[in-house]
């Protein structure tokens, strides 16, 4: 039987800035399927600092020497995604999704290898600060409010974290007194034009507490509103020698993908790749692609 083949094709819009030392470029990958995956890579040249002649032989615990006399510290990046989101409609809410072991039931879990998947609506602000968990292949739903697909469900976008980290510096540390954001991995607001930035309009002038900490003290509904999901994802970078002089590229990512928005595949309304003439198929004696672009 012919192999039936259906080629998948990408819009990516980027852009690449530089901040200090690093450069980050910025993808954005729209695929066929309806889903957004948004990518980050990180290059560019560690910060190092200088060894004392007691530290050459042992180097410093902080960091990778990565050149006689030189070490770079370990250190983190961290990136906030504002989703103003409108899934099927202005009004949408959040659920929790996780997956947990199910008990063992003599009918329902007889053999112990069953579990199940947990939903938690998010109803208020101080609610959805909430934080990844791969354990549990935790994620959330954005959900419509108004529109259900063919099983009637909710249709609904899915945010999912690959690369969550929290940082390590002390509690009481200073830079955190005026990032407080990133003692989660979401937050979830509503829309309000004026909170555009997670730390506030002015952080560097700020003493600290501005921005999401400030705004989710209100304890506003966020249950079938305009929302604004807040995702805050980013790596913790422990040099090495690799990465010196010049570093290859490091990536952290995240996906906001259809979940139960299509009543079926995608790839269904996707026309068949064209052959082309004289070409085989892998198991003929033609070499090349069996499929044009």
């Amino acid at each position: 039987e012919t192999p039936k083949v259906r080629r998948g094709r990408r819009l990516v819009v980027s852009f690449i800035c530089t901040v200090a030392n690093y450069e980050y470029g910025f993808y954005y990958h729209l695929g066929m399927d309806g889903a957004l995956n948004v990518e980050v890579k990180l290059t560019g040249i560690v910060s190092t600092g200088s060894l004392s002649p007691e530290e050459l032989e042992s180097g410093r615990s902080f960091g990778t020497t990565v050149a006689p006399g030189l070490y770079a510290p370990a250190h983190q990046h961290f990136f906030v995604a504002r989703i103003d989101a409108a899934v099927d409609g202005p009004k949408n809410r959040v659920v929790e999704v996780e997956v947990r072991q199910s008990p063992r039931d003599a009918t329902e879990n007889p053999y112990g290898n069953g579990f199940h998947v947990s939903e938690t609506p998010l109803r208020w602000e101080q609610e959805a600060k909430r934080d990844a968990n791969q354990a549990a292949a935790r994620h959330w739903l954005v959900q419509s409010v108004g529109k259900k697909n063919r099983m009637g469900k909710p249709t609904a976008y899915a945010l999912l974290p690959h690369s969550s980290v929290k940082p390590l510096a002390l509690p009481d540390a200073a830079f955190l007194k005026r990032a407080g954001f990133l003692q989660h991995h979401l937050w979830v607001t509503p829309f309000a034009p004026a909170e555009r930035y997670p730390g506030g309009d002015y952080p560097n002038q700020s003493p600290g507490g501005d921005g999401l900490e400030k705004w989710t003290q209100a304890r506003r509904s966020i249950d079938a509103e305009d929302i604004v999901i807040w995702h805050i994802f980013g790596v913790t970078h422990v040099p090495r020698l690799e990465d010196w002089p010049v570093m290859p590229v490091e990536k952290v990512s995240f996906s906001f993908i259809p979940f139960c928005f299509f009543d079926r595949s995608p790839a269904l309304d996707v026309p068949p790749a064209e052959r082309i003439p004289g070409q085989q198929h892998a198991s003929g004696g033609a070499r090349g692609p069996a499929c044009k672009l």
